[in-house]
């Protein structure tokens, strides 16, 4: 009505933008808040609010997120890189026992709340879980050591499979395997190509640390080991045929001893 007794159209006559005058009325928050990403530079737009708010700037959140984009205040991701070993062998095939070896670690607490790391070893021909270490922390020195031992009873592997933790891409694994074994790693974030010890670790999670409770290390160490041993020899796989771990192994290192004898490793 009153563009109308004045003569004016609505779109020719129009309240000034706050962009369009030549101060700017935001010029004391803006200020602010640089000096506050200034002094809390990993903190974001919405402690800013608060605090803001705090200080009795009468202002919502969205105002400060506008003038903290506007500003370019945002705080940068800290973006984690990957890390990526670099195999010795191809993808492998478990076709006869020690020849591909699977690693792999979870993690549980005790009453206390402490850490409880469980590294699982499973031989993926006959499912055996040939060794493992329950630690408060487990390094890879004393990985190798462990992977060690086991060799000077079973023999090395053709193969070792694991993630690209930082344990299994170290120098002390690298420097071990290298006169011992070939190592495989899984593309990073893919557990689905470590499959036989993450079904292992699966078991181990519902049947024994979903339903113990550890009031120390060792008690810790004595119930894992107690489950490992009930796996390996009272548990029936039905890939097995039905047979236990311990059982199918030790049937199948015989029918390739036969096999040998015979010059026809059909196993």
């Amino acid at each position: 009505m009153a563009c109308r007794l004045a003569g004016l159209s609505r779109s020719a006559y129009r309240r000034p933008l706050k962009g369009d005058t030549t101060a700017d009325p935001d010029r004391a928050l803006r200020d602010w808040l640089r000096g506050y990403a200034k002094k809390h530079p990993r903190w974001g737009y919405h402690r800013a609010y608060h605090d803001a708010r705090g200080e009795g700037w009468a202002v919502n959140h969205k105002k400060i997120q506008r003038l903290w984009r506007e500003e370019g205040l945002r705080v940068p991701q800290r973006r984690r890189r990957k890390r990526v070993g670099s195999s010795t062998v191809d993808a492998p095939a478990a076709v006869a026992p020690n020849v591909v070896w699977a690693v792999d670690f979870q993690f549980d607490v005790d009453e206390r709340g402490r850490p409880v790391k469980i590294c699982s070893i499973v031989d993926e021909h006959t499912r055996e879980c040939i060794g493992g270490l329950v630690e408060r922390s487990i390094t890879a020195d004393r990985l190798t050591a462990h992977l060690e031992d086991l060799v000077a009873v079973r023999g090395a592997p053709a193969v070792l499979r694991s993630d690209n933790g930082p344990e299994f891409i170290s120098d002390a694994m690298a420097h071990w395997a290298g006169t011992r074994t070939g190592l495989f790693y899984i593309p990073p974030g893919s557990p689905w190509h470590n499959g036989y010890v993450e079904s292992f670790n699966s078991r181990l999670r519902d049947e024994c640390l979903n339903i113990n409770s550890f009031y120390s290390l060792l008690h810790a160490q004595v119930v894992i080991g107690d489950w490992k041993t009930e796996y390996n020899h009272d548990r029936r796989h039905s890939s097995l045929g039905y047979l236990a771990p311990v059982d199918y192994a030790r049937q199948c290192t015989h029918q390739l001893e036969t096999d040998d004898s015979h010059s026809d490793r059909t196993e």
